[in-house]
């Protein structure tokens, strides 16, 4: 038994009901862990001295087979939908006992960290794997305690993640084989089937987006969130492929973090305290930060080399598009330490838009900012989910549904009342097409969604001239630093201008019938701020 503390890992997982295992690996050191995945040949090191990794057979978060024990605590709380499926305790416990049982004369790897910055809302979690690799992407991506802090600490949640732990749907109350389920009431979060270790983050995402907004009174938010040199927040919200990791990298301004956020009284704070970046087509004259992480302790998943090599082929697309790489936030030269920032003093969404209608960058009025809030549009990115393979349009309420315990009014309410409070800009980016739609059209170009970022940060597009977008309202600049004035209205980039204005109109029908089932519980200023189909 390998520990490096004087805790009794043997006797908390016997507590657990894990017993006769081969051997227990209880808070390694990163470097031990990658020297464990490369002698089990579980993954190879590349040239810049990163650990590549393959997760099999998912690649992407599989939200279809993901379930919240419904109980006394979660029958009318959780908002029950296709992301929030409920499932028996009686259920749970025969999946509990089928991986505890699986651990069995099999190496466990434990590792006792925490989520949330800020250390009134500290969350101590414990994590259980069936690799090293897993191991260490719970060291990369959670906040790291003290050793000498070890043996006064007591996890407030435990996760499991079995890979080669297969579900029988027959009897076990799930889909198919994998399954990701939580239960509130044991705070324990049973992975199974998948290796895929997203399923690890977003597991811990959820649960805090309950825990903070329900008993905390603490706005959980699905955004990257950086600060400048005078102390000002911007944060950043969009789904996977938007552009948060990308965007909120900037060596001008302190990172605080890259996906994950709380919002109290006395400003934001980070959840995590690594970064899980998109690889996919990454370069270092494009995203220098994110390149330069990718060095030894980082680990990448899915990742292929030029033939011949250990060069990583970011281009390389023959596994997944959604490839991906973990590291410590510190592997950012300018992360903030510890990562919590102030009252953000501007807020940006960002959507990949597939239709190629919306412009690169509008400025929202409070009932705009809510209803686009509350929309969530994107287009879902190739390769993020098991399944998808090429982009198509989705609503994801608070660009974050599939994460998200409560109703989405109860977080945009939370939203709602710190904008108005703190008197916050609110601008929407669009970070996809122009000149047309997807396979038509060409994807924004990075340099010019940078300079339109620096240009509202600096303050550049305060007293400009606007004009307002004829379908959907938007206020769009006529004029920005840095960026062709011919793109920012998007109508000027098609060669058909007809036929913007119909793809525009049928985006604001999309639009429109997505918030159709949030009618009820919105208010009538708000309902008037949708696009204009007709």
């Amino acid at each position: 038994m390998q520990v490096s503390s004087v805790r009794n890992p043997l006797a908390e997982l016997r507590e657990l009901g894990i017993a006769n295992t081969a051997g227990i690996h209880y808070q390694l050191a990163p470097e031990i862990l990658v020297t464990q995945t490369l002698s089990r040949d579980q993954g190879v090191l590349a040239d810049c001295g990163a650990l590549v990794v393959h997760t099999g057979e998912f690649t992407g978060r599989a939200p279809k087979d993901k379930f919240i024990v419904k109980d006394e605590l979660t029958a009318n709380t959780v908002n029950w939908n296709d992301f929030n499926q409920p499932i028996t305790p009686a259920y749970f416990d025969i999946l509990y006992n089928r991986v505890t049982q699986y651990f069995a004369g099999k190496e466990v790897w434990m590792r006792d960290c925490y989520a949330c910055a800020h250390t009134d809302y500290r969350t101590n979690i414990r994590v259980i794997t069936e690799t090293p690799w897993a191991n260490l992407f719970a060291y990369n991506m959670f906040l790291r305690p003290q050793e000498e802090a070890l043996d006064f600490e007591h996890p407030d949640w435990t996760i499991m993640h079995a890979p080669g732990c297969l579900a029988n749907p027959a009897t076990d109350g799930t889909r198919q084989h994998n399954f990701s389920v939580v239960d509130f009431s044991k705070k324990m979060i049973l992975i199974g089937g998948s290796a895929y270790t997203g399923e690890i983050k977003k597991g811990i995402f959820t649960i805090l987006n309950y825990e903070l907004p329900h008993y905390k009174g603490v706005l959980s938010m699905h955004c990257s969130a950086n600060q400048g040199k005078d102390g000002d927040t911007a944060i950043f919200f969009g789904l996977s492929g938007t552009g948060k990791t990308t965007l909120s990298a900037d060596p001008e301004r302190k990172l605080i973090g890259d996906d994950e956020h709380g919002w109290d009284d006395n400003g934001i704070f980070n959840f995590e305290g690594g970064c899980y970046a998109k690889c996919i087509d990454l370069s270092e004259e494009k995203e220098p930060q994110i390149y330069s992480a990718i060095r030894e302790g980082a680990m990448l998943e899915n990742t292929r080399f030029y033939p011949g090599t250990r060069q990583v082929d970011f281009s390389d697309k023959t596994i997944t598009e959604n490839t991906r790489v973990s590291y410590p936030l510190h592997y950012i030269i300018n992360a903030m330490e510890p990562s919590i920032g102030g009252i953000p003093k501007n807020i940006f969404f960002l959507t990949c838009d597939a239709y190629g209608v919306l412009p690169p960058i509008s400025r929202l009025t409070p009932e705009q900012t809510m209803y686009q809030f509350i929309s969530g549009y994107t287009a879902r990115v190739a390769g993020t989910e098991a399944g998808v393979t090429e982009p198509k349009s989705t609503f994801s309420a608070c660009f974050g549904a599939p994460f998200l315990p409560l109703h989405p009014a109860q977080y945009a309410q939370m939203l709602g009342e710190r904008m108005r409070r703190h008197h916050v800009n609110v601008w929407l980016v669009n970070t996809g097409w122009t000149g047309g739609p997807y396979g038509t059209g060409q994807r924004i170009k990075l340099t010019y969604t940078r300079a339109i970022i620096a240009a509202v940060l600096q303050g550049a597009l305060d007293k400009l001239a606007y004009m307002e977008h004829s379908i959907f309202g938007f206020a769009v600049p006529e004029l920005c630093p840095g960026v062709p004035s011919d793109i920012l209205d998007p109508r000027n980039t098609w060669e058909d201008k007809a036929a913007y204005d119909l793809q525009a109109k049928e985006l604001a029908r999309q639009f429109i019938h997505n918030f159709s089932k949030y009618e009820m519980q919105t208010p009538p200023e708000i309902l008037a701020a949708a696009p204009k189909a007709e």
